[in-house]
């Protein structure tokens, strides 16, 4: 891909710590906020970046933020609370960063004498509840969550902390995703890992909740099962993953090349590393695709192979035709999460953060095929895809084994917009369903400069871009007695670093993809990570 220089701005200030909102605040309308629009938009995000002298030193380290824009009757209000995790906490109370992060490895106690503080290298870290990356639902309760076997319940209305959720107390895994996916029904799925006698990747199916009982307000993952467990391919050097792929009929997990060294991993803290860095890029080893029934939990004997990439959000999945069809945002150098560092990001402007830029791969929209009714009958190399619409290949180069290749879902126009990430779609009407838009941010920076919404069946664009403006990731809420996939609006949180207190919640046509309205917050609010529509809020 061509290289780009990018426009002088300094994006340091969407990094700096920033200070609470606890009690909702009214904010400025600009145009016209739909009246029909009822409920909360829910983000989260790293929000502080220091305790007393010590530093976090990647952008996933910092501790989590919560935002609530309340939205009812065209009016919108904003509050915003720290999570109240241990991690916070007890690096509050010591006034610097005693539990590590992702990128930031807690260093000894300077109070402790020189032997206290060698033999404490050798003890086990604790393990953050830093729940940074999204907001997820079980049983009808919001939880915020990251990737470790911590999550903490929480107060959607007043984002209040409440309990702290251990998974392995529930079910047999030692972590979960922050992307679970939702089913019709209510209940819940997630991927999660487990070792002991090899390493496994496990499917997590939490159940509906029961209608007719009356709720405790407490924490209900009562009926969580693991429904099926992966092997992984190379025991020692299991696969990174952030999401996973669902369809109507089935869960595919993509086992990608990048490695955890688990060697490594039992020695990080002795040999003084982050967990970051124990995560590596290796394109020698090929991509796996894992299909298993989500109804019996049964895996496919077949055994789907790609070459390299590495993917951290999809966009959607459907079958048709005897074919599962998945769509998702790809890159070809999975070295680029480690790349994320404080010291990288907080560059300014100029020749220095132009060249970070276009170190950087790009993650554009792909296309992958995999044909559902494969066995011994099977004719070997040949395309096995017969969908008249998909350009993507799955070759059967041997007993069990597909070969496939990626149709590029998109347009050279897009490259001007410098690939995409954070996709969303219409999830409650078609997550699993054959679709045709999804929704953006388009990177033609080192944070998301543009949103985007994609056309899959003709790969046109609409953008939304406007120098200086940095958007947060697009959420869809469906208009009331919506006829069409893209009847309703996608909102997004936008901050202008060259300005003190300028974000504001942007409300799009998502029809046409033009500006309704937007709602002008007076605080100044950091560059997050996911979020959600809350409609009871």
């Amino acid at each position: 891909m061509c290289k780009s220089v990018m426009k002088k701005t300094n994006v340091a200030p969407l990094l700096h710590t920033m200070e609470e909102t606890p009690n909702a605040i009214p904010t400025t309308i600009k145009g016209t906020i739909p009246s029909w629009i009822n409920g909360s938009f829910l983000r989260n995000g790293p929000g502080k970046f220091e305790f007393g002298e010590d530093r976090y030193t990647h952008w996933f380290d910092g501790m989590a933020l919560m935002h609530r824009f309340h939205i009812c009757e065209g009016n919108v209000t904003y509050s915003s609370r720290f999570l109240r995790s241990d991690s916070f906490v007890q690096n509050s109370e010591r006034n610097r960063i005693v539990v590590s992060e992702f990128g930031t490895l807690a260093m000894p106690d300077p109070c402790k004498n020189i032997f206290a503080r060698f033999f404490s290298r050798f003890q086990i870290p604790k393990t953050t509840d830093n729940a940074s990356v999204n907001f997820v639902k079980y049983k009808g309760d919001y939880y915020v969550s990251t990737e470790t076997n911590y999550m903490r319940r929480i107060d959607p209305q007043s984002l209040e902390t409440k309990e702290k959720v251990d998974w392995s107390q529930f079910i047999a895994v030692n972590s979960a995703t922050a992307h679970p996916h939702y089913d019709r029904e209510g209940a819940s799925y997630n991927m999660g890992n487990s070792y002991g006698k090899g390493f496994f990747y496990n499917i997590i199916r939490v159940p509906p909740p029961k209608e007719k009982e009356a709720k405790e307000d407490t924490v209900d993952l009562s009926g969580a099962e693991v429904i099926c467990s992966i092997r992984a391919s190379e025991p020692r050097k299991p696969s990174y993953y952030h999401s996973f792929v669902m369809s109507e009929n089935y869960i595919v997990f993509i086992e990608q090349p990048i490695k955890l060294d688990l060697m490594r991993f039992m020695l990080y803290r002795i040999l003084g590393k982050s967990f970051h860095q124990v995560m590596s890029w290796e394109p020698q080893y090929e991509t796996i695709f894992h299909l298993v029934n989500r109804h019996t939990g049964k895996e496919s004997e077949v055994r789907y192979r790609a070459a390299p990439m590495f993917t951290l959000h999809q966009i959607n999945a459907f079958e048709n035709d005897g074919f599962l069809v998945m769509d998702m945002c790809c890159g070809d150098d999975g070295a680029v999460i480690a790349d994320f560092t404080l010291e990288n990001l907080r560059k300014g402007p100029g020749k220095e953060l132009d060249e970070f830029y276009n170190a950087l791969c790009r993650n554009l929209p792909r296309r992958y095929v995999l044909p559902l009714s494969v066995d011994q009958h099977t004719p070997l190399d040949q395309n096995l895809v017969t969908l008249h619409y998909c350009a993507a290949t799955a070759t059967m180069t041997g007993p069990g084994e597909v070969y496939l290749t990626h149709e590029e879902l998109h347009n050279d126009e897009l490259l001007q917009y410098g690939g995409l990430e954070f996709p969303q779609i219409n999830y409650a009407h078609y997550n699993g369903r054959n679709y045709r838009y999804f929704y953006s941010c388009g990177f033609g920076h080192v944070f998301a400069d543009s949103l985007l919404k994609m056309d899959v069946h003709t790969k046109e664009l609409k953008v939304w871009r406007h120098p200086g403006l940095f958007p947060s990731e697009p959420v869809f809420v469906a208009a009331p007695n919506a006829t069409e996939e893209d009847d309703g609006v996608v909102m997004s949180v936008i901050i202008t670093p060259r300005e003190e207190k300028s974000t504001f919640l942007l409300v799009l046509d998502a029809k046409t993809f033009t500006e309704l309205g937007r709602a002008e917050v007076p605080v100044n609010i950091p560059y997050g990570t996911h979020g959600v529509f809350n409609e009871m809020g």
